[in-house]
Order: structure tokens, then C-alpha cells, then sequence
């Protein structure tokens, strides 16, 4: 036990002590964080507190494998694992401080969460089975090695961004290590109980500078450490005790960073945008948004927090059923949280998905349609005539404004390509290098039944003019195209661009493929 109250203690005291000058440090070197529209605060702070973290949190774990009582021996006995977690975190770390101290991409970071996750599976730390009830052991196999990578890798961002107010990260991750340190002591595994009471203390005295108003921030150096840490030392928790409470006990104690995560995620695929851009729509921003301070803000989360894992607790002392009904219940409890805030509102993320599906199939068909059209295209110039015309598209001779057939063998193709991307007409003039001109233009035909075009259908057009000029064949091409506008501008926009893909490869096609008519000669039916 005093290794324990030692351990903790000790780490706070490091963490009060070497805050301050990774402070300083920080303003020396230039490490700190200017104001923008990321962020919050309205002056430059420093960006590295997560050296003080680290520091504070790592040197009582490396004093107390030196030390000659059970606990030191429990920790000598687990080296393998225990210098695998240690050598994974220090890595994980310093991927964060050179992010700090100079940016480094987000997917080269995600490379790097992992390549180390990957190193710990391979170590053993790993879920290779999950208890759902006494009788009841779900083996995972090879699925153990993507259920721990995902769950690392998941934590780590969830934590990293997290951190967006003054305390926030900090105060959060504190209380899940006291979580963890918890379950650690009741199912005896010492190793992972010191573990926890080190990172513990070390935010617990570096949350004296870090809360609002923060006088030093944290960066990817203390998050990113924080995230893999405690994700990796829950999957031992979990690992070793094979119990479900090992894995859900943390994600409630975490609930919150974690569902904000997958709603982030959620929302920039729903917008079009990359899972890492930024934005300012996370849930402690809709709390500054719903009119409260940042310190406000923070201690609302930390109560949150403080509850789902007050009452993920009880699992511990349930039965397997009463365990899992608990959890299920504190999830309904964070996801309310959500709805409440306005974070995320379920009919509209549904009809977003519908949305998402309906143009992801009608891009899909839309791309079909191009490469059925792109291989007639190419056939034609392999053979050097004009083959039959496929069942799939429309069999009429197309006419330029002056009735006569095109002069261009590819113009069918063109017409064939307007008429299934529901282009509305297309209008080609062609200036030959002595100067002469050749105009063709296609319009829609008029249909009937259940494809007839209405007046309103032509009133929501999109008109695209481009030239295309063919060096080889000494000839310049202007297409000036209307595109229906049938459902959305982003359907309208992809068939436009489409089209305008095989009109360049039937312009910059090779001579023989387009007859005569490169010659500067005038085939007339």
C-alpha cells in the first residue's frame, strides 16, 4: 500500500515541479499555441505540457521496478509486457512532441498509432477472448488483433480530441485512470494499478496549471501519450482478466470523448469533408455555444464523466446480465447527453445517410455508364471505323444544325454520352487549321411516358463551355454543353464532368480515328 500512496504522491510532485519549467521552455524555444479559429483562448500558451506529463508519470514507474518488496518483484516478473507498454508509450510521445514542435500530417500520426498498437498485439497485449457471462467466453482468434488496433488507436483520438478547453483532456483522462487503477487493485494486477497511479498523479498536479484559466496546454505530446497509455492499459486490464467490464469500464469512462470522436467522424463524412479537419462542432464547443464559460463547460463534462463511471462501477459487484444491463444503460445516459446538447439529431443523420447512399448509387451508375461509352469510344479506334452501336445506347443518327450527319465519326458517341447523362443539348464548334468552321449541335429528343422532360426540368439546367485543342490533328474544339439539373448540382456537376472526360479523349483521339476529317477534308453524306 505505500507503494501505491508513493507512487501517486510522487508523481504529483514531479508533475508540480516540472511544470514551471516546461513552461518556460516552452516560451523559450517558441513552443506555444497562437490564437485562431481553432481554438478558444486569446493569447499565445505553451504547447508541450505533455513532457511534464510524461516525465512525472514515467520516472515513479521506472523507480519501482528497482524496489525489493511485491510490488517491485510483480513488476520485474511482467518486464515483457511492461517494457513493451513503456518503449510504446515513449515512442507514441515523442510522435506527439515532434507534432508539437513541428506539424506533422495526421495520417503520418495515424501511421505511427498503428505501427505501435501493431507492436503491442505482437507483444501479447492483446483480447483474445471476451467473457459476456461465466458460461459464456466469446473467443476472438486473428479478430483479437483488429478489436485491440481499432480500440488503441480509437482511444488515442477520442483523447486528442478531447482536448479543447482548459482541463478538459486532463480532468477526463485523470478520472479514467482512477477508474482503471480501481478495477486494476480488485482483479490483482499490481503492475497496471501502479501504472495508472502514476499517469493519476501526474495530471492531477499538472491540472494546477492546465485549468482554466490554462497556463500551459497539454499538445499531441500529453494526449496522444495519454490516449495510447490508457487504451493500451485497458486491453491488459482486459487481457488478463478476460472480462467484458475490462474494456466497457473504461469506454464509460471515457464515454464522452468517445462518442464525440464517432459523431465527428460521422459528420465530416456526411459533409464531404476528411476525418481529420478540423472543425468547431464538437460537444464542448456546443456548450460554449449553449452560452456557457469555459470552466463551466468543464467541470459540466467532468460531472458527466465522474457519473457514467460512478455507475460503471457497479459492474463490478453485479452479475454478469445485471453488468451488461448496467452499461447498456449508462450508453442511453451519454447519448441523451448528445441529443441534448444538439451535438447530433437523429433524423437528420438519417436522412443524411439515405442521401449519402442514393448519390453514392447514382455516381456508381453514373461512372458505369462512362466506361460502357469509354470502351465503345476506344473500340472505334482500334478498328478505325465506326462499330455497330451497343443495345444500351440510343441508335440515332444525331444531326448538326443543318441537318446533315456530323462530320465527326466519335459524334455519336458524343450524343450517345449527352443523351444518358442527361444532358439537355450539346453544341460542338470545330475550327480546322485553314480556318474553316464545323458547328454540330444535339439536342435532347422530346420522349413520352414516364421519361417525358417537362418544362421545369429544362428550367433547372447547368451550362459548361470548354475548348479542346488537338495539336496532332491541328484543330480546336469549343463544347458548350446544358446539364439537367435532376436531383442535386453535385449529380450535375460529376455527369458534367464525365462528359467532358470522353469529349477530350474523342477530340485528343489518334488521326485515324477520326477519318478524314483531321486532313482538313469535309465528308458529306
Amino acid at each position: 500500500m505505500n507503494t501505491f500512496f508513493y507512487t501517486y504522491f510522487g508523481s504529483v510532485f514531479l508533475a508540480v515541479l516540472l511544470t514551471p519549467w516546461v513552461i518556460r521552455l516552452a516560451r523559450r524555444i517558441g513552443a506555444v499555441d497562437q490564437p485562431g479559429l481553432r481554438g478558444v483562448h486569446e493569447r499565445p500558451i505553451p504547447r508541450i505540457g505533455g513532457v511534464a506529463i510524461f516525465l512525472s508519470a514515467m520516472c515513479p514507474i521506472v523507480a519501482v521496478l528497482v524496489l525489493d518488496n511485491p510490488v517491485g518483484e510483480a513488476s520485474r516478473s511482467a518486464s515483457r509486457h511492461l517494457t513493451v507498454l513503456l518503449c510504446s508509450s515513449t515512442l507514441m510521445f515523442l510522435v506527439g512532441l515532434a507534432d508539437d514542435l513541428k506539424d506533422v500530417p495526421a495520417r503520418r500520426k495515424l501511421l505511427a498509432e498503428l505501427l505501435l498498437a501493431g507492436l503491442l498485439c505482437g507483444a501479447g497485449v492483446r483480447v483474445s477472448s471476451i467473457a459476456l457471462t461465466h458460461q459464456w467466453v466469446l473467443p476472438l482468434g486473428g479478430w483479437g488483433w483488429l478489436l485491440t488496433v481499432v480500440w488503441i488507436v480509437g482511444i488515442t483520438n477520442a483523447v486528442n480530441l478531447s482536448d479543447g478547453l482548459d482541463g478538459l483532456a486532463a480532468g477526463v483522462c485523470a478520472i479514467a485512470c482512477g477508474v482503471i487503477a480501481i478495477f486494476a487493485l480488485r482483479s490483482g494486477q499490481i503492475v497496471l494499478a501502479v501504472f495508472m497511479l502514476a499517469l493519476l498523479g501526474s495530471l492531477c498536479g499538472f491540472l494546477l496549471f492546465n485549468f482554466n484559466p490554462a497556463r500551459i496546454f497539454m499538445g499531441d505530446s500529453g494526449s496522444l501519450f495519454l490516449g495510447f497509455t490508457i487504451g493500451a492499459c485497458s486491453v491488459m486490464c482486459a487481457a488478463k482478466s478476460a472480462a467484458l467490464v475490462g474494456l466497457t469500464l473504461p469506454a464509460l469512462a471515457l464515454g464522452i470523448p468517445i462518442f464525440d470522436t464517432l459523431f465527428s467522424a460521422l459528420r465530416r463524412f456526411l459533409e464531404d469533408r476528411s476525418i481529420f479537419a478540423p472543425d468547431r462542432s464538437h460537444f464542448h464547443h456546443r456548450l460554449l455555444e449553449l452560452g456557457l464559460q469555459q470552466r463551466h463547460a468543464v467541470i459540466l463534462i467532468y460531472l458527466a464523466t465522474l457519473l457514467a463511471a460512478g455507475l460503471g462501477l457497479f459492474m463490478l459487484v453485479r452479475d454478469d446480465f445485471g453488468a451488461l444491463a448496467i452499461f447498456g444503460g449508462v450508453l442511453l445516459l451519454i447519448l441523451l447527453l448528445f441529443r441534448v446538447v444538439g451535438v447530433i439529431h437523429l433524423r437528420q443523420t438519417l436522412t443524411g445517410l439515405h442521401q449519402k447512399y442514393a448519390h453514392a448509387r447514382q455516381a456508381r451508375n453514373e461512372q458505369q455508364t462512362f466506361e460502357r461509352l469509354q470502351l465503345h469510344l476506344r473500340a472505334m479506334g482500334k478498328r478505325g471505323s465506326f462499330p455497330p452501336v451497343p443495345a444500351d445506347l440510343p441508335a440515332e443518327q444525331p444531326q448538326d444544325r443543318r441537318g446533315e450527319s456530323s462530320p465527326f465519326p466519335w459524334w455519336q458517341v458524343v450524343c450517345s454520352a449527352a443523351e444518358q447523362l442527361e444532358l439537355a443539348w450539346v453544341s460542338l464548334q470545330a475550327t480546322n487549321a485553314d480556318g474553316s468552321m464545323e458547328t454540330s449541335i444535339w439536342r435532347r429528343p422530346n420522349a413520352s411516358g414516364k421519361d417525358k422532360m417537362t418544362a421545369a426540368h429544362f428550367a433547372r439546367i447547368m451550362t459548361l463551355s470548354f475548348p479542346i485543342h488537338n495539336v496532332a490533328g491541328k484543330r480546336s474544339v469549343e463544347f458548350e454543353i446544358a446539364v439537367l439539373v435532376n436531383g442535386s448540382l453535385r449529380s450535375a456537376n460529376h455527369r458534367a464532368g464525365l462528359f467532358v472526360r470522353l469529349a477530350e479523349e474523342c477530340v485528343l483521339s489518334k488521326p485515324s480515328m477520326a477519318g478524314e476529317t483531321w486532313a482538313g477534308k469535309d465528308p458529306k453524306p
